[in-house]
């Protein structure tokens, strides 16, 4: 099966709708040593996901619909997640080419590397400094190693970003306002992270 504009739609609403169901609990996580604000924030991400995801079937490309939608959420107000997350979902299209509209395996993961080029290119963050890299970072690396259906690249991909999420409790914040907690953040996960893992698994569970 490929990821067509339809299929990709149908990965960006669950994707949403898993965002939107967890919105009470990152805001939790978040408050142990943040703002609190971050299930908030990611709601209204995935609120403008979901109002936004019917232009993709008259969008020129996946590409292009990726670098407005990532454009719109740069602009969500609520600390740092809009950018970053701006920036990651309109990462997903910068080795799209244009006029692509069916990705294969080799295409889903030019997807996940174009995401991670952009989020490197605006934080110095590595697995094991409690950001929504650790999900990220693992989530790239085994779609890459994964050889299989697009299915299979994205759900090595889900798992592997879950794994890191739930890794992310036993490093200490080097980043935000957490980092002046220090040792105090070990046993929380970051919400950056878990908030990144349920954003790779609706899109791993969307393609259906």
């Amino acid at each position: 099966m490929v990821l067509d504009k339809k299929v990709f739609a149908n990965m960006l609403v669950q994707a949403a709708e898993y965002m939107q169901a967890k919105t009470e609990y990152l805001s939790e996580i978040d408050s142990r040593f943040g703002d609190g604000d971050h299930g908030i924030t990611i709601g209204k991400i995935a609120a403008l996901i979901q109002e936004k995801v019917s232009q993709l079937e008259e969008a020129q490309d996946i590409k292009s619909f990726l670098d407005d939608l990532g454009m719109a959420i740069m602009e969500v107000r609520g600390g740092s997640a809009g950018p970053l997350y701006g920036t990651l979902i309109g990462g997903l299209g910068v080795d799209l080419n244009d006029g692509e509209n069916t990705l294969d395996a080799e295409g889903v993961k030019r997807m996940f590397t174009g995401c991670l080029s952009e989020m490197e290119d605006i934080t110095t963050a590595k697995v094991g400094d409690k950001t929504m890299m650790d999900a990220l970072i693992p989530a790239v690396e085994a779609a890459q190693k994964t050889e299989g259906s697009v299915k299979d690249i994205l759900e090595a991909a889900a798992k592997a970003a879950e794994g890191g999420a739930k890794d992310s409790e036993k490093y200490v914040s080097k980043f935000g306002r957490a980092r002046s907690y220090k040792e105090q953040t070990i046993g929380t996960p970051d919400a950056g992270a878990v908030s990144t893992s349920i954003f790779i698994r609706g899109l791993a569970d969307g393609m259906k």
